[in-house]
C-alpha cells in the first residue's frame, strides 16, 4: 500500500468524529490514556510540536508518511506498524523497520487553542481495526496532558482472532506514544 493510493478510500466506519465528542459507538472498544507530560510553556510547545511533527508516532517506533505536516483535515497518513514497536532495539535496524502491517489514516478532526491542540484519525481499508483514535495536548493548572481517546473494533480476521490481545497491545502502543511525547517535550527529542 501506498501513500497516494489512499486518496479515493472510504472511511472503514461510519462515526466519524466521535472521538471529539468523548463519545463511543455502540459495537466499539473504548481506549482513554491520559498522562502528565510536565509544566510550563516549554513542555506544551515542545509536545505540540513532536505531535504534530508526527515525531510522537516515529518515537513509539510507528514510521509514518503524511500528505500533510502539520496534519490537518483531510490530510491521508499511512504508518506501518514493525516490529520496532514492540521491541525497541528493531526500532534501528532500518530494514527490518521496512516490513510492516499497513496502517492507513485520514485527519478527521483538528483542534489548535492557545491551550489545546491535536488532532484525530479515522481508519481506512487495511487499516487492523475500525474506528477512531485522537492525540490532544492540554496545558492545565494542573500541568501539560496528553489524552488519547479510541474506539475500535477489528477489522481484519488477525485482530479478529487476537481478540483481547489486541486491545491491550493497542493500549500498549498508547503507552509508547505517551512515552514518546513526554521525551519530545522534556528536552525535545
Amino acid at each position: 500500500m501506498k501513500l497516494e493510493d489512499l486518496a479515493d478510500l472510504r472511511f472503514n466506519y461510519d462515526a466519524v468524529g466521535s472521538t471529539r465528542y468523548d463519545k463511543t459507538p455502540q459495537g466499539y472498544h473504548r481506549l482513554e490514556h491520559r498522562v502528565l507530560l510536565g509544566a510550563g510553556d516549554d513542555v506544551f510547545q515542545l509536545a505540540s510540536d513532536g505531535l504534530l511533527q508526527w515525531r510522537m508516532h516515529r518515537g513509539a517506533g510507528l514510521p509514518v508518511r503524511a500528505t500533510d505536516t502539520p496534519p490537518r483535515i483531510g490530510t491521508n497518513a499511512l504508518a506501518s506498524m514493525t516490529a520496532g514497536l514492540l521491541f525497541n532495539r528493531l526500532r534501528t535496524l532500518s530494514p527490518l523497520n521496512r516490513l510492516g502491517l499497513p496502517v492507513p489514516c485520514r485527519i478527521v478532526w483538528t483542534v489548535n487553542e492557545p491551550d489545546r491542540i491535536g488532532f484525530a484519525y479515522g481508519t481506512l481499508p487495511g487499516h487492523p481495526a475500525s474506528g477512531e483514535e485522537s492525540f490532544v495536548v492540554t496545558r492545565d493548572t494542573d500541568g501539560v496532558h496528553l489524552t488519547i481517546r479510541a474506539y475500535s473494533r477489528a477489522a481484519t480476521w488477525y485482530t479478529r482472532l487476537g481478540g483481547p490481545l489486541t486491545r491491550q497491545v493497542q493500549q500498549y502502543t498508547a503507552r509508547q506514544y505517551a512515552a514518546a511525547l513526554r521525551r519530545l517535550a522534556c528536552c525535545g527529542g
